[in-house]
């Protein structure tokens, strides 16, 4: 059964609302634990506009499970990364006016930098991950710079499957989802973990989670939603459900 990671950015965004101290991701992070979560996540952006270093150091020694830091590769982040040392680091684009982060990183552009970064992170102990699109270059580059991980970007088909009401008639849909299963093959084939996430929520997760070889699925935005009505730790707990739930093999 796959991981589930929570990403608790918008717990931050909720408090940087009114830049007071509630709600507090610490007690997020702890809300989730008990809820299921196997892994903590939280993006500390360039703009610190949810998360900020201190909540970072704050959750290290906190936090029970894996703690998974999203970053993007700048000489800034890999110092904090270094400092903090979480379990995890995924490296990720960033653009500044980006509501949220929206694509996948271009690893090949970039070996040479993605190379000394995955270096300088893992010397120190620190598993690293890459969030890409399922572009089969893009996983060999990941490979090639020595990612212990691919996280395979799933917004795409999360558009289409609201688009189009889950219906896996519908070709777009049936294509993306084969294309996300194709590429965790090849992550797996090249030494790497298979993790996915962006934009799942609780009516597309089944199909993405019961592909063969996913490691771990990183959810964020849909458990915090819906932890407004229900509270954080049954909203984890209804995640985990439909994870375990999800019908193996159905989708390889």
């Amino acid at each position: 059964m796959p991981h589930l990671g929570v990403n608790i950015d918008h717990v931050a965004t909720l408090r940087q609302a009114r830049r007071g101290a509630e709600p507090d991701v610490v007690r997020a992070a702890h809300e989730a634990e008990l809820g299921g979560a196997d892994c903590i996540t939280v993006h500390l952006r360039e703009d610190r506009r949810h998360v900020v270093d201190e909540d970072v150091l704050r959750l290290r020694p906190f936090v029970s499970v894996k703690l998974n830091l999203e970053m993007a590769a700048t000489d800034e982040m890999v110092r904090i990364a270094r400092d903090v040392q979480p379990h995890m680091v995924t490296l990720v684009p960033e653009g500044r006016a980006e509501i949220t982060t929206e694509g996948g990183l271009n690893i090949v552009k970039q070996l040479s930098r993605m190379k000394d970064v995955v270096t300088a992170l893992e010397d120190v102990g620190m598993v690293t991950s890459a969030f890409i699109e399922h572009d089969p270059k893009q996983i060999d580059a990941a490979a090639e710079c020595g990612f212990n991980a691919c996280e395979i970007h799933t917004g795409p088909y999360a558009h289409i499957f609201a688009h189009n009401g889950g219906d896996f008639l519908h070709e777009g849909l049936k294509r993306e989802r084969d294309a996300i299963a194709d590429a965790g093959f090849r992550i797996i084939e090249r030494g790497m973990r298979f993790n996915a996430g962006h934009g799942l929520n609780y009516h597309n997760v089944q199909p993405i989670a019961c592909m063969t070889g996913i490691a771990e699925l990183h959810i964020g935005h849909s458990i915090v939603s819906r932890a407004v009505y229900t509270g954080l730790r049954e909203a984890v707990r209804e995640m985990k459900r439909l994870i375990e739930l999800a019908p193996a093999g159905r989708a390889s």
